[in-house]
C-alpha cells in the first residue's frame, strides 16, 4: 500500500504562489511595474494607479516614457542600456509626471528580469513617491536658512543698536563738557539745541524698541475714537518741519476735502505719518523735496508721502517693512536707524484695518509710501477748514498753559530726575516739593497738601503702587490728582497704575510742554474748572 506521506495533497488554505505574489504586489503602497527591453509596460499594480493616476488598461502596452517629463526623456534610454548589460539601478531619485501633469519626486529601484537561460528579457520597477519627504527636507532647509538669517540679523541689530545709542550719547556728553567750560552765549544756545535734538533721538529709539516689544507680545493697543485725520497729518508735518528745514529740504503738503469719519488712534496715526516723513527726510539729500498729500479714494482715504531722494532698488522693495532690516548694515553705511520704523508703520496701519505700500522706480528716483485707511459713515463735516487753519488750531491747542501757584509733590528715588522735574515746573510758576521715597512722600503730602502728585513707580522698598494706595486714605488724598511718571511703559504697567489709583500714566522721558499741560488739565478737572 503506497505511503500517502510521499505525495501529500495541497492544503486547502494555502494559495498558489502566483496568486499570493499578485496579492502582495497589489497591496503594496509602492508602484510595482514590469516592462520589456523596449520600455513597454507589461504589468501595472494598484500602487502605480494610486501614485501616477493611470489605470492598468491605460498603461499596459504603453511606453514607460509616458511618465517622464520632457526634459528627462533621455533617462529612460540610459536605464534601458544599463538593463541590457544586466545592471541594477538602486534608489535612483528623480521626477516623474502623473496623469494630471503634476510632477512628483520618486525613488526608483529597477532590476533586470532574466529568463531560464539567464538572458535579460525585461525589468521590474519599484517606484516610491518621496514628495512628502522632499517637501519636509526643503521646509527644514528653509527653516534652517531662516534661523541663520535671524541669527545674523540679531547680531547686526545688536551692533547697530549699540552704534545708534552711543552716537547721540557722544554728542550729548561732548556738548555738556563744552557747556561746563564757560561757553559763549552762541555756543550755549547751539549746545542746548544739539543736546535737545539728541535726547529726542534716543527717546525715539527707546520708544521704537518698546513698540516692537509690544507688537511681538501682541499687547499694542489702540485708543479708537473719531479723529480729524487732516489735523493729525498736519501735526506730524509741523513736528518734522524743523528737521527738514535744517537739512535744506522743502516740505510741502496738499489736502483735498475728505468727507466721512475716520476712526482710529490719533497718536498712533500721527506716529505713522511722522515715521514716514522722518524716513523721507533721512533719505532725501539737501535741497530735495518731500510732498505729503491726503485725499479720498472711493471708500477709503489715502495719505501719501513722496520724496525725490535715494529711492529703493527693486530687489529690496519687498523687504523694507521687515523689522530689523537694514539694506546697508555695513560700518560705511550713510544712513542711521534701527530698521524698525517702517515695520511699526505697517503694523499700526494694519491694526487700523488699512494697508501701506512702497513705490519706487529704483535707486536715484525717489520713493513714495501710500497709506490707505477705511472711511466709515459718510456725511459732510460741519465746517471745512483749510490746511493752514487746521495747523494753526493744532498749534494753538498745544500752547503752554499756565501752572503758577499749583502745588506739586514730585516723588522719585533718582535724584537727578526729580531735581530736573522740580526745576522744570518751578520755572513755570509751580510750587514744588520733592521726595525720594514713600516715607518722605507721605510726610510731605501731609505737610504740603499738594494739588498734584507726580510719582515714579519703580522705587526701592516701597514702590509707587503702594504709595498711591497709602495716599488715597490720607485726608485730602482721594481728591489729589495723581500721575504715574515712570520708565515702566508697557500696557500692563499702565493698566496696573490706573487700577492702583493714578489718574494718568506717563512714560519717561516726558516733554516739558506735555507735562505742564497734563498738570494744568488735571488740576482744572479736580477743581471743576
Amino acid at each position: 500500500m503506497p505511503d500517502s506521506r510521499s505525495n501529500p495533497e495541497p492544503h486547502p488554505e494555502f494559495l498558489p504562489l502566483d496568486v499570493l505574489w499578485q496579492a502582495i504586489v497589489d497591496s503594496s503602497d509602492d508602484a510595482i511595474i514590469s516592462k520589456n527591453l523596449e520600455g513597454i509596460v507589461e504589468t501595472w499594480n494598484r500602487g502605480a494607479e494610486r501614485i501616477f493616476g493611470y489605470g492598468k488598461d491605460e498603461m499596459i502596452g504603453q511606453p514607460m516614457m509616458r511618465l517622464l517629463p520632457t526634459d528627462r526623456k533621455d533617462e529612460e534610454v540610459r536605464i534601458l542600456e544599463r538593463l541590457r548589460r544586466g545592471e541594477r539601478v538602486d534608489h535612483y531619485e528623480t521626477v516623474r509626471m502623473c496623469k494630471d501633469r503634476k510632477l512628483i519626486d520618486v525613488s526608483l529601484t529597477i532590476s533586470p528580469i532574466r529568463n531560464e537561460h539567464g538572458v535579460v528579457v525585461g525589468a521590474s520597477h519599484i517606484a516610491r513617491d518621496v514628495s512628502p519627504q522632499k517637501r519636509a527636507q526643503e521646509e527644514l532647509a528653509r527653516a534652517h536658512e531662516a534661523l541663520k538669517r535671524a541669527d545674523r540679523l540679531k547680531t547686526e541689530f545688536i551692533s547697530t543698536l549699540s552704534h545708534e545709542l552711543r552716537t547721540p550719547l557722544a554728542a550729548i556728553t561732548g556738548w555738556i563738557q563744552i557747556l561746563e567750560e564757560k561757553p559763549t552765549a552762541e555756543e550755549a544756545a547751539e549746545g542746548l539745541q544739539i543736546i535737545k535734538r539728541n535726547v529726542r533721538v534716543q527717546s525715539q529709539l527707546i520708544e521704537d524698541l518698546l513698540d516692537i516689544s509690544r507688537i511681538e507680545a501682541g499687547k499694542l493697543t489702540l485708543d479708537i475714537q473719531r479723529i480729524d485725520l487732516a489735523a493729525a497729518v498736519s501735526g506730524a508735518i509741523e513736528a518734522l518741519r524743523p528737521t527738514a528745514d535744517a537739512k535744506g529740504i522743502r516740505l510741502t503738503s496738499a489736502f483735498s476735502s475728505v468727507e466721512g469719519i475716520v476712526m482710529g488712534d490719533k497718536a498712533r496715526l500721527q506716529q505713522v505719518v511722522w515715521n514716514l516723513l522722518s524716513n523721507a527726510v533721512k533719505f532725501t539729500p539737501k535741497g530735495g523735496r518731500i510732498h505729503a498729500t491726503l485725499e479720498r479714494i472711493n471708500s477709503h482715504v489715502e495719505v501719501t508721502v513722496a520724496d525725490n531722494g535715494l529711492g529703493i532698488a527693486p530687489e529690496h522693495i519687498d523687504q523694507i517693512f521687515d523689522r530689523f532690516t537694514q539694506i546697508d548694515g555695513s560700518t560705511t553705511r550713510r544712513f542711521g536707524g534701527l530698521g524698525l520704523g517702517l515695520s511699526i508703520v505697517k503694523h499700526l496701519v494694519e491694526l487700523h484695518g488699512g494697508s501701506v505700500r512702497a513705490l519706487s522706480q529704483g535707486v536715484g528716483h525717489g520713493a513714495k509710501f501710500v497709506v490707505g485707511l477705511p472711511l466709515l459713515t459718510l456725511h459732510p463735516e460741519p465746517t471745512q477748514m483749510a490746511t493752514a487753519q487746521r495747523t494753526q488750531a493744532v498749534d494753538e491747542s498745544t500752547a503752554e498753559p499756565e501752572i503758577a501757584g499749583i502745588r506739586i509733590l514730585a516723588v522719585d528715588d533718582d535724584v537727578d530726575s526729580v531735581m530736573a522735574l522740580r526745576r522744570m515746573l518751578e520755572r513755570r510758576g509751580a510750587e514744588v516739593r520733592i521726595a525720594g521715597s514713600m516715607d518722605e512722600a507721605l510726610q510731605a503730602f501731609v505737610e504740603f497738601k499738594p494739588d498734584v502728585l507726580l510719582s515714579d513707580i519703580g522705587m526701592p522698598e516701597h514702590d509707587g503702587y503702594e504709595l498711591i494706595g497709602r495716599v488715597r486714605v490720607l485726608p485730602g488724598g482721594r481728591s489729589v490728582a495723581a500721575v504715574a511718571l515712570t520708565a515702566l511703559a508697557r500696557p500692563e504697567d499702565r493698566t496696573r497704575a490706573l487700577r492702583a489709583g493714578f489718574q494718568m500714566h506717563v512714560a519717561k522721558p516726558v516733554e516739558a510742554t506735555e507735562l505742564v499741560a497734563l498738570v494744568r488739565n488735571l488740576t482744572a478737572l479736580a477743581r471743576g474748572e
